[in-house]
């Protein structure tokens, strides 16, 4: 399959304020792509931006609220109304919190499944509607390594990226005839202000996070753009992360012995 020239083809990004969203807008738009900056805080949209056009790039900004399936259908009609068309959406909204299961309130656990979960469905569902009509598209979906191994303590968080991962997986099959192709992308451990925000929602004085070194956003970002060009089903940032998903399916037993903490 010949490399898809990205030149011109709009995408919209979800969570492009800051971390993996605001590099891969940055990203895409080197590649050529018109870029619809959206998140629901637009001062820091307004600074990536600037940086986009003063390298020669096109982008917009919208005011997004992904727990609205309204914020997102008016996130791909202002891309349309600025650039013509829509080609690509990558859902990148999200956020996380450490709580064990039965430490997860109610509100918090509907919370993280109305951003990642529904918010992914929002988004796609927007992106769906002129991409089915244009018989051409491709959705993105940042979910996670979590989506596909256990992880005690994050285990709301990685339920949400498994349906996140599970979705996208069935849409790819769903849409096979449609000229869409779907993606999921699966970070490790990243740089971005995921930890700091878990701690200022959390609180650092209640949340152990070890100050442990990860990848780089633009790694993630490198790899959107090359799934853009070449389509793939899945991308994993780490082949070890993906091999412990599959022997954890494998071997549930000896997995719980790895995962498992005493519950104070």
């Amino acid at each position: 399959m010949a490399k898809i020239d990205l030149a011109g083809k709009p995408i919209a990004i979800t969570g492009a304020s800051s971390g993996i969203g605001a590099v891969t807008a940055l990203a895409c738009a080197k590649a050529g792509m018109p870029v619809t900056l959206a998140a629901r805080r637009t001062d820091k949209l307004e600074t990536i931006k600037e940086r986009i056009e003063s390298e020669g790039g096109k982008a917009i900004v919208v005011r997004c609220d992904v727990a609205s399936q309204d914020d997102c259908d008016a996130m791909v009609a202002r891309t349309i109304e600025a650039f013509g068309s829509i080609y690509s959406v990558f859902a990148n909204a999200g956020f996380g919190e450490k709580h064990d299961v039965l430490d997860t309130s109610e509100d918090l656990l509907r919370e993280m499944f109305e951003i990642n979960f529904f918010g992914t469905v929002h988004t796609i569902r927007a992106a769906a509607k002129p991409m089915l009509s244009a018989r051409s598209g491709h959705m993105l979906i940042c979910t996670s390594c979590l989506s596909a191994l256990p992880s005690a303590g994050y285990s709301v968080y990685s339920a949400t990226k498994s349906a996140q991962h599970h979705i996208g997986r069935a849409l790819g099959v769903e849409l096979a005839s449609s000229g869409i192709k779907v993606t999921t992308v699966h970070p490790v451990r990243t740089r971005t202000e995921f930890f700091a925000t878990m701690q200022v929602r959390q609180g650092a004085d209640q949340l152990n996070v070890k100050d442990r070194p990860g990848q780089p956003a633009e790694r993630v970002a490198d790899a959107v753009v090359k799934a853009l060009r070449k389509p793939r089903p899945e991308v994993w940032m780490s082949q070890p992360a993906r091999v412990a998903a599959q022997l954890a399916a494998m071997f549930p037993r000896l997995t719980d012995r790895v995962i498992w903490k005493p519950r104070r």
